[in-house]
């Protein structure tokens, strides 16, 4: 496998983004944001296609509401899944099958990256997460079980919004004894084949 996962946006380490990427095209998924207010969700879009713009990559938006958008994942170098509410992700991913089709690329090679909600939907399981993010009706609780735990960001990050809240999910998942990895803004966790590294400052 091949995952860059980030705490908040690109991380520390865009060289090693565009590393392990191995090519430019990036197909950059944003329904995290679909719950939000059109005018909103547009700036957001524009904001994360402006960022990877500007770190060498090629972007360009892959709504997975879209069955041709889902369809030509496989044609890009790298798929980037950004941040926004983990459960408005989850759904999309399991009401449109993508979920399944990301784990598929995945396992065959696919480069992965993204940041927060992102990486959080890699997880076995998504309980707890309603301590950070509004589940919304009928969430979908089963992540997509690339990692084999929980992905927590913007632990001990006092400049995010979320910080606090991710603060007490982490305070959480460790009462239960269930291992998770916790990140702080800035940090990436790569995945490379067989190697796992926690990049930290």
């Amino acid at each position: 496998m091949r995952l860059y996962l980030s705490s908040f946006r690109l991380g520390r380490y865009p060289d090693r983004l565009r590393s392990l990427a191995g090519g430019r095209r990036t197909a950059v998924v944003t329904n995290a944001l679909d719950d939000l207010d059109p005018a909103v969700r547009a700036a957001g879009v524009a904001r994360e296609l402006a960022e990877l713009s500007d770190a060498g990559l090629a972007p360009v938006e892959a709504d997975l509401r879209d069955p041709a958008a889902l369809a030509g994942l496989a044609e890009h170098d790298l798929i980037w899944v950004r941040g926004g509410n983990v459960f408005t992700l989850n759904r999309v991913l399991a009401e449109t099958g993508a979920g399944a089709v990301l784990t598929g690329l995945i396992r065959a090679g696919a480069a992965y990256g993204g940041y927060s909600a992102g990486c959080c939907v890699l997880a076995p399981d998504l309980t707890g997460f309603e301590r950070v993010d509004d589940p919304g009706p009928d969430p979908v609780f089963r992540g997509l079980g690339v990692l084999d735990r929980p992905f927590v960001p913007h632990v001990r990050s006092p400049n995010h919004p979320e910080s606090h809240r991710c603060d007490a999910l982490d305070d959480y998942l460790t009462a239960a004894d269930r291992s998770h990895w916790t990140l702080s803004d800035g940090d990436v966790l790569v995945v490379d084949g067989e190697t796992t590294t926690l990049l930290t400052t």
